[in-house]
């Protein structure tokens, strides 16, 4: 069987949910048996979100190999269930700064450089480098009509004429407005936007209508007459209250059915039974607790999209209900920890560059540890913890980061990557999968239940060595390790209820039928603060 592409394209407006429309599709493919591999092709001129301010952009997700990605991969990765490589993202950044050093170079050999082919080609190429696998996933960015989106929509027009129409398939993402005024829901938007599509080349198999209130019988006849599509393709795609009941949806509206249908695809029954005992445990909570996330880009939630999908994990692992108490770190500043902080049940300090909101997040991890309150740093949260303790028990009151404070005395974390030979293209930044050894009778290595383990890093500053004596002599543990023991990966305090913090980024690898175990201890060990 020849390898079959999907392309996922958007129209109208933006935010439509293209990406969990290509992930719940992934899963339900998967759940057939078949393989699947998926990638996200980004029309933005940024070489990658890396830089991207979270709050306008959101989460920057970090694979395996250590590919700085769009969110959307996060999605992909948790509903799949698959590891995903730099071979999964693109964006128009890295494809003209390919394209431009390649000319410089003097690859094209005196050429004139244009969109078509030189770009176009380059798109093409990515896209078939995907791995191996029954089906490939490519969403397009953006809203069809944008400008910048034109080179990806021409190189998947170009795509399958070279790939062949039997081993393609188009699904348009759309939205069927419903009007108050006239209480009534209206095609026309897409319409329009299929339109825009066909004047590209390109005629959409499956229309997936992102809408407010159900399609009834003649509005879906009426949507496939205009859009020129069957009928049993244009798939109703409503709001659902849980995030993981998309894929549950699709495949009652027969998605995955039509799919396969007109792929030809050889595959077996779907089997969901385990996503959906996840769901029916994520419906019927025995228990509730409350968990601040202490951060600086809480203003939007999606900067934290993988935490709060790992606490989601975490709590249905523990039959629990997690409700979030989001803080900015700035306000506790200026109104104190107690009064912003009083009441939870566990505290989270997540990742973060730059100095804004760092004394608020001290002040959090000093009430979590004094208070007996659950405490799971992550990355910038494990340094916050480690500047605590060192001003609040090792008496070092100017103790700080290299980052925060570059004239601090004492740099209890300081730039240490650029000394190991850890580099990236930005200089000194760990990114991708490393692995930790845990020590024995730890709280990490009962969590992990294994020794030697393997994480996603995404940091520039690391525990400086020259303290670890200190700590130690304090009693702060430092559980995890690099096999050559030079650098500090976990700490943990054995005296207080749960104090972990890590260096690397433990969300990325949770999966919502399989949580992180450092997530379900924290959920575990919030629920036992909640009965106390």
């Amino acid at each position: 069987m020849n390898k079959k592409y999907i392309f996922v394209t958007g129209g109208v407006v933006s935010g439509l949910g293209k990406g969990i429309t290509a992930a719940s599709l992934g899963r339900l493919l998967k759940s057939r048996g078949l393989t699947v591999t998926i990638q996200k092709l980004d029309p933005y001129l940024n070489v990658d979100p890396g830089t991207m301010n979270p709050v306008q952009h959101g989460e920057v997700f970090v694979t395996e190999d250590g590919a700085e990605t769009d969110l959307d991969l996060g999605h992909y990765e948790r509903f799949i269930d698959i590891h995903l490589s730099k071979s999964a993202n693109l964006t128009s950044g890295k494809v003209y700064w390919k394209i431009l050093n390649e000319e410089r170079a003097g690859t094209f050999g005196g050429q004139t450089i244009q969109v078509i082919p030189h770009i176009t080609d380059e798109i093409k190429r990515f896209i078939a480098s995907t791995p191996d696998a029954d089906v490939c996933i490519v969403e397009i960015g953006g809203t069809i009509g944008d400008i910048e989106g034109q080179p990806f929509i021409e190189a998947i027009r170009q795509f399958y004429m070279e790939v062949g129409r039997e081993n393609c398939l188009f699904i348009h993402v759309t939205l069927v407005p419903y009007i108050k005024a006239s209480q009534e829901l209206k095609t026309k938007p897409t319409q329009h936007s299929v339109k825009e599509l066909l004047s590209m080349g390109i005629k959409p198999d499956i229309l997936v209508c992102r809408t407010d209130l159900p399609l009834d019988a003649h509005l879906r006849e009426k949507i496939a007459h205009f859009c020129n599509v069957e009928p049993d393709c244009v798939i109703e795609n409503t709001d659902c209250d849980i995030l993981y009941e998309v894929p549950m949806m699709m495949q009652k509206e027969g998605l995955d059915r039509v799919v396969i249908q007109k792929l030809g695809l050889r595959c077996g029954r779907a089997d969901l039974s385990d996503w959906c005992e996840m769901l029916n445990r994520l419906k019927q909570p025995s228990a509730v607790c409350e968990i601040a996330i202490v951060g600086k880009y809480v203003a939007l939630h999606d900067s934290y999209i993988s935490v709060v999908e790992a606490l989601k994990a975490g709590g249905m692992h523990c039959s629990a209900k997690v409700n979030l108490r989001w803080v900015d770190s700035e306000t506790i500043e200026k109104n104190g920890a107690q009064s912003e902080l009083c009441g939870v049940d566990g505290i989270l300090v997540p990742g973060g560059f730059g100095t804004r909101g760092i004394e608020g997040m001290i002040a959090a991890a000093k009430y979590a540890r004094e208070e007996g309150v659950p405490y799971f740093g992550i990355c910038l949260g494990m340094q916050i913890a480690m500047i605590e303790y060192a001003r609040n028990v090792l008496s070092l009151s100017d103790a700080n980061s290299a980052e925060i404070n570059p004239d601090s005395k004492n740099k209890v974390v300081d730039l240490m990557s650029e000394q190991r030979g850890v580099k990236d293209m930005g200089g000194t930044m760990r990114l991708g999968a490393y692995p930790c050894v845990l020590e024995a009778n730890s709280k990490a290595y009962a969590l992990y239940g294994q020794q030697q383990i393997m994480e996603r890093h995404r940091h520039r500053y690391e525990v400086n060595n020259d303290y670890v004596p200190l700590y130690e002599q304090a009693g702060l543990r430092f559980s995890g390790k690099s096999p050559s023991g030079e650098i500090c990966e976990m700490i943990e305090l054995p005296a207080h209820p749960y104090f972990v913090a890590c260096q690397f980024h433990p969300e990325f690898k949770s999966r919502p039928n399989k949580p992180h175990p450092l997530f379900s201890g924290f959920v575990n060990a919030a629920l036992s603060h909640n009965r106390e």
